[in-house]
């Protein structure tokens, strides 16, 4: 008579299968549970980054605003050196603004006029190399996913979309940007103007 061989039954294999199967099946779904996890991550992370960026752009181009109207592609001079978006269409922010650097010490100027426009829930930022006269660059674009942006202005505790210069004081105290972000709802920001 032979002695019976060591092995596993039918059962017994069944079994461990049934068991390996759960397990990858519980490993899969952690792992694609963790990928998800990190997509959605890097995705708040870019927009926290795109919100940043966009923010010290706009203190510091607000902060280093100069007193001086520009004068657009027609040649008039705007009505104010900081002028908010009165139609549509028209950049919702224009500005001159100094600390432009020249490390070539080419032939112009340290001002620039910067635009920003909302254009299809984008903010977009332009610049033009003369504060006089030339078309702006292409876009940069700061943010996507802007339902709404307004500009106000704050001079001597008053708010308005407009300020009246003076000789002595040509820019307003801070400037307020009012947008609804995508991911963030109403994002209120207070800048305050560097030359005022």
């Amino acid at each position: 008579m032979t002695p019976p061989r060591a092995g596993f039954t039918l059962v017994e294999a069944l079994v461990s299968l049934a068991i390996f199967a759960l397990l990858a099946t519980a490993g899969s779904a952690v792992l694609s549970q963790a990928i998800d996890n990190r997509f959605a991550v890097k995705a708040a992370a870019d927009r926290t980054a795109d919100l940043q960026r966009m923010r010290s752009l706009l203190r510091a181009d607000i902060g280093q605003a100069a007193p001086r109207r520009a004068r657009g592609s027609t040649g008039r001079p705007l009505p104010r050196a900081m002028v908010a978006a009165g139609a549509p269409g028209e950049p919702v922010l224009t500005l001159t603004r100094t600390g432009w650097t020249n490390p070539g010490e080419r032939r112009r100027s340290s001002l620039q006029r910067v635009e920003y426009r909302l254009v299809e829930g984008r903010l977009e930022r332009r610049v033009a190399t003369h504060p006089d006269g030339a078309r702006p660059g292409p876009p940069q674009v700061l943010y996507r996913g802007v339902r709404d942006l307004t500009v106000s202005f704050l001079r001597d505790g008053s708010e308005g979309p407009a300020w009246l210069p003076t000789p002595d004081r040509p820019l307003p105290d801070a400037v307020r940007v009012r947008a609804t972000l995508d991911g963030y709802g109403v994002v209120d920001q207070l800048f305050l103007v560097g030359g005022a």
